[in-house]
Parts: C-alpha cells; structure tokens; sequence
C-alpha cells in the first residue's frame, strides 16, 4: 500500500474527510447539542434584538444562562461515559499491581456515591423549594433549572455504574493502564 501525500509532487493539496459514525453518541450527546442550539439560537435573537432592533429583549440573557447550565450538567455524562475525568494515574505506577486495582475500584465506587448523593441533594433542594421560587424575567419556577441538572446527575450516576461495570468486568482501569480506553473492552 501507497502512502498517500498530502502534497502532490506538482504542489496541489490534497486531503480525504474520514467518514462520519455517530452512532456510539450518547443521548445525553444528543440532548446537550440540542440544548446548544438553543443557547445559540437564543443568543443571536438577543443580539439581533440588542444591536439591530435597539430594543433588547430582556428575557434571553436569563433564558440562555439556564440553558448553559443545561448543557454543562447534562453534557458532562458525555465525558463520565467516556471516562475522561481528571485523574491522577502517577501513584498507580509504582503500587503494586494488586493495591492499584482495589484503589481504583474504590475510585469506581466513591464516583458512583458521589453523584447518587449529588441526586439525593438536588432532589431534596427541590422539594424544599417548591415551586414558590421563580425565574427573575420569565415567569416559571426555579425547579426547571434545578430538573435539569437532577438530570444530569442522575445520567452521571448511571454513567459511572456502567464505567465501573466494565473496569470490574474487564479486570483493570484507565487508572490502572493509562493508555487504555473504555472502548478496549
């Protein structure tokens, strides 16, 4: 097989897009790039409002903050599928293979507690609330924001279940073996 050059013998570019697969995004992928859209969408109505209309309308800077909110919590399931945390593997090297893998387990585990308890958190913060706090501008409770981000935690917490499913499954980490993917298994 012939390499292929990306710069032809007589100077002319040349380069071939790979193919496009989407079909391992997750929903909350979907869910989080919708959301951006609107964000997006909402700002360039608040900029056409402020800059060519001289009449700003007053309820998308509120509208798009919440929204941002919504990608940030429901979008970081997509680096908790992927299990792209910040992680510090350093110590990993120099344990024994054994303590690595129980430390990482507990990693798993503590993961796993902290966004159930995130959850739990929200939930009560929720109820505790009601629906007697509104939005500033827009006239709906402060429990749609809140909602979203109990989803997001709650996909986060599924998220790291099935993390930790496979790290237990396959018999090692991403801490364990750095150069290692969750798609390795």
């Amino acid at each position: 097989m012939t390499e292929q050059k990306i710069i032809d013998d007589e100077g002319h570019f040349h380069a071939e897009d790979e193919a496009i697969d989407l079909s391992d995004t997750i929903t909350e992928g979907w869910i989080a790039l919708a959301l951006f859209w609107l964000l997006g969408l909402t700002v360039f109505y608040q900029f056409i409002t402020r800059y060519v209309m001289n009449d700003s309308a007053a309820w998308t800077e509120e509208v798009a903050r919440y929204m941002l909110i919504g990608v940030v919590f429901i979008g970081a399931a997509i680096g908790v599928s992927k299990n792209n945390q910040i992680q510090v593997d350093f110590f990993y090297r120099h344990m024994p293979a054994g303590m690595g893998r129980w430390m990482s387990r507990l990693v798993d585990v503590l993961r796993i507690l902290f966004f159930v308890a995130a959850v739990i958190m929200t939930l009560q913060m929720m109820l505790k609330i009601g629906s007697r706090t509104r939005m500033t501008i827009v006239d709906l409770p402060m429990n749609i924001v809140y909602g979203v981000c109990l989803l997001g935690f709650a996909a986060m917490a599924w998220r790291s279940v099935q993390t930790a499913h496979i790290h237990w499954r396959r018999g090692y980490s991403v801490l364990e073996r750095p150069e290692s993917t969750l798609a390795d298994h």
